[in-house]
């Protein structure tokens, strides 16, 4: 069995996956740890499980992770040595990771390394495969990094217009994330489709509360919207996508808006909440827009105006595309989203069978455009956890893949 790891500042995710990787065993999440009112939540055996249990650290809700696999009534596994390999997601590997990893000391001294380049995300991650490490011995455990998927863009996609002393010596580039999410579902495209991913120009839209647009050429990357930071291209919930880099000295010169303040906007007050006003949630902005709340309509309109421009330029960078792919929580069950960024994109063979598009939700995978459509338009939901559980079986050695 293959044990799938995403540990955050203070939550751990988790999912036991049978050794094949087709079936899910268990999942649980572990939240608020180290703060008041820390819970687990816990499913296998087709029961659920919820118990609040003060945790002081990430040990001890490892440990109570562990603790509730073994369970004899709602666990999933009756020895820990049942559990063959452990697989962390990491989220930056910048230029030093180009693909998953067999986690050794010297793997955890690089990710240490490049902590500053992923302040919110590496330092939890690194915390989740320690602690792993030392609970779970015996075992491989592998990193398998968001960031590595992008590692096939050209200069010419990953290099910013700066002093080029700034990527030599500081690593400043455009690095990607939800490189994980795209490699599940470009191959999931090709499996739909019936065709080999080679021939494939995919658009892949992940749309949740983070939000990324990736070109993927034959299976690879070759450009994607979220560059250095995490804020940067389409608006997402709360974060402001982009922007003129020349508001950070008017805010600061004309509005005396710090640095720190100004970042605090850009990633906490902006994008759908911040234009919308009642919320950042996809769901209470359409129902707002429908009911006529002109700013959720503006909203929705900036949301699907910015993705469309995306799709374009990603269209022109490939030299066409011929696949179109909706995922995450917004992509697989916003039908107005995926059709308002559809609109006016028939030149490019991209159109949407309305019936088609409506039933798209649920994490339903399926072809949302018509058969004789230049371009083939889908909503595949993606799955980080067994894309990770994969990789983890293959660098594992636990049986052919």
């Amino acid at each position: 069995m293959i044990l799938t790891i995403n540990t955050g500042s203070s939550t751990i995710k988790y999912q036991l996956f049978s050794s094949d990787v087709e079936q899910v065993l268990a999942r649980g999440i572990v939240s608020r740890i180290g703060e008041e009112g820390s819970y687990i939540v816990h499913a296998a055996r087709g029961r659920e499980v919820r118990k609040e249990i003060p945790l002081r650290s990430h040990h001890e809700a490892f440990e109570l992770a562990i603790q509730h696999l073994l369970h004899p009534q709602y666990g999933a596994i009756h020895n820990i040595n049942e559990i063959e390999a452990v697989g962390h997601r990491a989220v930056h590997g910048a230029d030093a990771f180009m693909a998953s990893t067999l986690i050794t000391d010297e793997v955890l001294d690089k990710m240490s390394e490049l902590a500053p380049l992923a302040p919110l995300h590496n330092p939890p991650n690194l915390v989740g495969m320690r602690e792993g490490r030392s609970l779970l011995r015996g075992v491989p455990h592998v990193a398998v990094f968001d960031t590595a998927f992008h590692q096939t863009m050209p200069p010419r996609a990953y290099m910013y217009a700066l002093p080029y002393r700034f990527y030599e010596e500081h690593r400043i580039r455009r690095y990607g994330f939800h490189g994980t999410s795209c490699r599940y579902v470009s191959h999931r495209a090709a499996a739909l489709l019936q065709r080999p991913l080679k021939e494939l120009n995919s658009v892949v839209c992940h749309l949740g509360n983070g939000v990324t647009i990736t070109a993927v050429k034959g299976g690879e990357s070759v450009d994607t919207s979220i560059g250095f930071a995490t804020f940067g291209g389409v608006m997402m919930g709360t974060r402001a996508g982009d922007v003129d880099p020349g508001l950070v000295f008017h805010f600061n010169r004309e509005l005396g808006i710090g640095i720190e303040e100004y970042e605090r906007i850009v990633y906490y007050e902006s994008g759908l909440l911040g234009i919308s006003g009642v919320g950042n949630d996809m769901r209470v902005i359409t129902a707002a827009a429908e009911a006529g709340h002109e700013r959720a309509r503006l909203a929705m309109d900036m949301f699907a105006y910015m993705i469309k421009k995306y799709v374009g330029a990603y269209a022109a960078a490939m030299g066409g595309i011929n696949c179109l792919i909706f995922t995450a929580g917004i992509g697989e069950n916003s039908a107005p989203v995926r059709r308002m960024v559809c609109e006016g994109l028939e030149f490019l063979g991209i159109r949407v069978d309305p019936a088609s598009n409506e039933d798209a939700v649920g994490g339903r995978e399926m072809v949302i455009s018509p058969p004789e459509a230049g371009c083939t338009v889908a909503v595949i939901p993606t799955d980080e956890e067994k894309m990770i559980a994969i990789d983890t079986r293959r660098i594992a050695n636990l049986q052919p893949v």
